[in-house]
């Protein structure tokens, strides 16, 4: 039990929410779960050659039912998508009704796939009572066209072409279109939509708020169709057979326009079919085709609203959905309603943000939680029917019963997932999960733990104790962070309810020792303990593809994929002891892992019989170390993030531990005095830290430190934003290997990737990347609770200004906080304009957070709204509300 109690923070209305979820009350089950997109993903690619984006593009997705989601702009729906919400615009000049995001597609964009819209999630909260966002929408054309061919024209080397640099919105022609939900109670759904015209001259604008079923009819036999239907006073009644009715009210006149939610076949196929489809909605507004609605039924249905705005006008248009039946007018207590859950929001935010002192500080951190709590998706994807395919519909191609996730038949998801980005990346990604989970923590643990559990249940971690890496390939490998997180999120959620779930680490940590066993057996090809991975999502930072196999035959001993392995050693023992204070049974386990810690440990540090070390003790640093068929094994002398993340494998023990666990200690003292090898050089066994503390480490004093002088060079890893990727030393001289035939060059690209070597927009040769940078902090906070204070490095390395450890993760926080908080000049890093003229993408004083960040300007790269892991500032900012200013220098 935690001394100091729950948190305030569960007192707030919101905090009660949160704990009425806990008792049975459904507050999360509608809320912001509409991909944004939809179109170009696996799940929906029954092509023979596996190109997801060329079998359903954008140019496709209005006209095309979707067998395995929705996508919408502002969409919100039920936790099984039965009823989806959303908005569409149109303008009057486009030429396609706006009712989902754009973007280019992965072969379309000079750096991969790109959204190319402006938009930002401005505030959420954790049960989904209060949500909002705004959308800045062109009074112009959207010019779809010119997006394609300047990025089309441009390459590698030069910026993206974004929708700002187009010139649309310049003289204020635009509109900010600001989408806010409210829940009256759990399932009674409020939404206003809010037109601002900002510029000097009148516009005329189509609002469309749309409600829909998701197509379930066409893929099952005998299935019966939802029906939405016209009632005499202007309210939609919503029906699902053998479910419940639902009424939505517009509170302003509209027309409805009805169509199904079904493909336009004659379109696209050229077969005919009555209609009308699911474009109608878009053809009806757009061209006119009388043809393309209906006027009282269908499974689809569009409010059409027609505002004209005078110039610097605003109007507003609300909304209700819930059950029929209610007694109340739709619309006497909206307003009443609205406003309440605003300032329920705000009262939470204001507990959870009491230490923060900084009011820009507290804007970026609830903007950081706003975009992890909209970025949730309902993902539905059922590989056996995916692989077989459906009953009346064509059979997929022969070509992916052998190809593409044909060994995941296990794998089917229906569930609520948080997303890293729900236009860039609409699917989960395995690495990526664990981190959202760690900064959802503050606010909704318990949704964190959900999550976290998830990965390890038997529809989503395959039967040999792989878990799920992404949809584009759920077999290939991502850094086992998950017992990291899991302690952390443990962590969190004692701190917040004053209560330890040991339950949820008991839970976790049975599939986890499975998934563990699989890295052992499939990753450990030699048996000794050096572990292979694969890219490790660490794609693009070395001279090969290392999910791929190697040009010369070789194969890779991996730093990285190493250390996380003696990482995740630590983990697990971690957890095992925590739950060995409620059952003896867990020392056991705590004691495996400790030896397998000491195992790989040693492997590292001195390499397999007659074989080299992955520590190269003339450059003080860890490589990659390439094993030639002909037995010669080459170091890879490249100076990047895989030789730093053997920092991360660090656990310090307090002497509680051994007072409270004798079994453990017996087995640990004579694992020592029968392995003193061991023990003298890599845990420092017999040199007790502050308090009489023990540290398990990859890293001796020495060598840490040695890591530390290169980490923390400002010529080489250190930028004025984070710790690089890759040493900027490598642009002056880049990296060469020759083998045979093979010449392979690695250049330092602080920027976007100038090469193409895993496709899209992976970039791992310069830029700053948010998660690794925050496990750094994490790792030297806990070096620090070993080593005290008297241990201090140079930081920076030739400034003369020395620090202990807790205060260089204190200077690495500031430095990454520096990207998203306003400077001395009013502007914010992440924000600047990528060239001379151009204009910051940003409404207002609304953020962005980016996938990654340039290494020297700090400007935001790659996906614009992955809060996903850039979400982590939140926990930074969290945790530096309360740390004091680094000590001066000596």
């Amino acid at each position: 039990m935690n001394e100091k109690g729950p948190s305030r923070l569960l007192d707030t209305a919101e905090g009660r929410r949160l704990q009425e979820i806990a008792s049975g009350v459904p507050w999360r089950r509608w809320g912001p779960y509409v991909s944004e997109r939809q179109w170009g993903t696996i799940r929906e690619d029954y092509s023979p050659d596996g190109d997801a984006w060329r079998y359903l593009p954008h140019a496709h997705a209005r006209s095309r039912a979707y067998r395995w989601g929705e996508d919408g702009l502002a969409g919100f729906c039920d936790e099984a998508m039965r009823w989806c919400l959303a908005l569409a615009l149109w303008n009057g000049r486009d030429a396609i009704l706006k009712e989902r995001l754009f973007g280019l597609a992965n072969a379309e964009g000079n750096h991969g796939e790109d959204v190319k819209e402006l938009y930002h999630y401005v505030d959420a909260t954790p049960s989904h009572a209060y949500q909002r966002m705004i959308y800045r929408y062109p009074q112009v054309a959207f010019p779809y066209e010119q997006l394609i061919g300047e990025n089309a024209r441009r390459g590698r080397e030069q910026p993206e072409f974004e929708l700002i640099d187009t010139g649309v919105f310049d003289d204020g022609r635009y509109f900010d279109v600001t989408i806010e939900y409210a829940k009256a109670t759990a399932d009674d759904l409020l939404m206003k939509i809010t037109v601002e015209n900002a510029a000097g001259n009148p516009a005329l604008l189509h609002l469309v708020p749309q409600l829909w079923a998701r197509n379930t009819w066409s893929w099952t036999e005998a299935s019966d169709r939802p029906r939405l239907r016209a009632e005499p006073g202007g309210d939609i009644l919503a029906h699902r057979p053998g479910k419940k009715t639902w009424r939505m009210s517009v509170d302003r006149p509209c027309r409805l326009l009805f169509c199904e939610n079904e493909t336009n076949t004659p379109l696209l196929f050229g077969r005919k079919a009555p209609g009308p489809f699911k474009d109608g909605i878009n053809d009806f507004i757009v061209d006119g085709d009388l043809n393309a609605i209906r006027d009282r039924e269908g499974s689809k249905v569009g409010a059409q609203v027609v505002l004209e705005l005078p110039a610097f006008g605003s109007a507003c248009l609300r909304l209700r959905f819930r059950p029929d039946g209610s007694t109340t007018a739709p619309f006497a207590d909206f307003d009443e309603v609205l406003a309440l859950r605003r300032a329920e929001a705000d009262e939470f935010y204001a507990v959870l943000q009491a230490g923060i002192a900084d009011p820009d500080a507290r804007a970026v951190q609830r903007q950081a939680l706003a975009g992890m709590l909209w970025s949730k998706q309902v993902y539905l994807f059922d590989i056996p029917k995916w692989l077989d395919g459906d009953p009346g519909q064509p059979p997929p191609p022969l070509e992916r019963r052998h190809g593409r996730n044909a060994d995941w038949r296990h794998l089917n998801n229906s569930e609520i997932i948080s997303m890293p980005d729900k236009w860039e990346y609409p699917w989960y990604a395995a690495w990526d999960l664990a981190f959202h989970c760690v900064s959802i923590a503050l606010v909704d643990p318990a949704y964190a733990k959900d999550q976290l559990v998830l990965l390890t249940r038997e529809w989503f971690m395959h039967p040999n104790g792989q878990l799920p890496a992404y949809e584009w390939a759920f077999g290939d490998v991502n850094p086992p962070v998950h017992a990291w997180a899991a302690w952390r999120v443990y962590q969190t959620d004692r701190e917040l309810t004053g209560t330890a779930d040991t339950a949820f680490l008991e839970r976790i940590l049975h599939k986890l020792l499975i998934n563990f066993t699989w890295w052992v057996n499939r990753k450990d090809a030699g048996g000794r303990n050096i572990f292979q991975g694969g890219f490790l999502g660490l794609d693009n930072v070395g001279p090969f593809n290392r999910s791929d196999p190697l040009p010369n035959g070789g194969s890779i001993d991996q730093a990285d994929g190493t250390a996380w392995m003696a990482m995740y050693a630590l983990n697990l023992m971690r957890i095992a002891l925590e739950l060995a204070l409620h059952n003896p049974v867990y020392e056991d386990i705590a004691t495996k892992f400790f030896e397998h810690f000491l195992a790989i440990a040693g492997a590292m540090a001195d390499g397999d019989a007659g074989g080299l070390s992955l520590w190269n003790e003339e450059d003080c640093f860890f490589y990659d170390v390439l094993r030639l068929p002909n037995g010669e094994r080459v170091p890879l002398r490249l100076r990047s993030m895989v030789g730093l993340i053997p920092i991360f494998a660090v656990e310090v023990l307090d002497p509680t531990v051994f007072e409270k666990l004798p079994g453990f200690t017996r087995r640990l003292r004579w694992f020592l005095k029968h392995r003193p090898h061991l023990a003298n050089l890599v845990s420092r066994w017999n040199e007790p830290g502050v308090g009489e503390r023990n540290l398990l480490s990859l890293l001796r004093g020495r060598r840490l430190t040695c890591l530390l002088r290169w980490m923390l060079d400002e010529t080489e890893f250190l930028s004025d934003y984070g710790v690089r990727s890759l040493s900027k030393a490598h642009g002056p001289q880049p990296y060469i290997l020759e083998l045979d035939s093979t010449r392979t060059q690695v250049d330092y690209a602080p920027g976007e990737s100038t090469s193409g070597l895993f496709g899209g927009n992976s970039n791992w040769r310069g830029p700053i990347w948010m998660p690794v940078n925050y496990m750094l902090i994490d790792a030297l906070r806990e070096f620090h609770r070993y080593y005290g204070a008297d241990f201090r490095v140079e930081c920076p390395v030739g400034s003369g200004h020395y620090v202990n450890l807790g205060q260089v993760a204190d200077e690495l926080g500031r430095r990454l906080s520096r990207l998203f908080l306003r400077g001395p000049d009013g502007s914010r890093p992440s924000l600047a304009p990528s060239g001379p003229g151009q204009t910051s993408a940003t409404i207002g004083d609304h953020l962005l957070f980016h996938e990654y960040f340039h290494g020297e300007s700090g400007r935001g790269l790659g996906a614009s709204h992955q809060t996903g892991w850039a979400g982590l500032i939140a926990n930074l900012l969290h945790q530096a509300r309360a740390r004091s200013p680094a000590a001066p220098a000596e």
